[in-house]
């Protein structure tokens, strides 16, 4: 369904209507709105950093200042939350995208590039060295094996505890 944000009305003739949505040219599918700014963390992956003065400050029963100064709390508590996460952010947040930008490319690229292909080399040419690897160890390491492990069945050990 178009959101009716993205429809736009066009008086049109029934006829021409129904021609122009049987033709497949004329149709567009809408897979997905695009992004509001005010829905910055869609998947809640900062849920933990939602404060507010009251989880940071709270006066007991037993305890209280004046009224004033707990709502002027309250309001330079988060005023100074606000401005200086924007302040901080606009320094931070340009170069931290670049950065980041910039390694998850070289990531990307080195993982397509060359990880993956080494991978499937290594996939495509494993067999035949598997192969060979377990003959190498049936031919030599095998027999060396049962010969110490012959040997070594005849030794028995008795541990008792002694008594002082």
């Amino acid at each position: 369904m178009i959101p009716d944000q993205y429809l736009i009305e066009c008086p049109m003739d029934p006829d021409e209507e129904q021609k122009y949505l049987n033709n497949p040219a004329n149709t567009t599918i809408y897979t997905e709105a695009p992004q509001r700014l005010d829905a910055r963390d869609p998947r809640g992956i900062n849920k933990h950093l939602k404060v507010d003065f009251s989880d940071v400050l709270a006066e007991p029963d037993s305890f209280h200042s004046f009224d004033k100064v707990w709502t002027w709390s309250d309001i330079l508590f988060e005023s100074s939350k606000l401005w200086c996460y924007r302040i901080i952010s606009l320094l931070c947040a340009v170069p931290v995208s670049l950065i980041s930008g910039i390694l998850f490319a070289l990531l990307g690229c080195f993982h397509i590039w060359c990880a993956m292909p080494c991978i499937q080399l290594c996939n495509i040419c494993m067999p035949p060295v598997r192969t060979l690897w377990a003959s190498l160890l049936n031919i030599f390491v095998a027999p060396l094996c049962a010969s110490v492990g012959r040997c070594c069945s005849s030794i028995y050990l008795n541990v008792a505890k002694q008594q002082v």
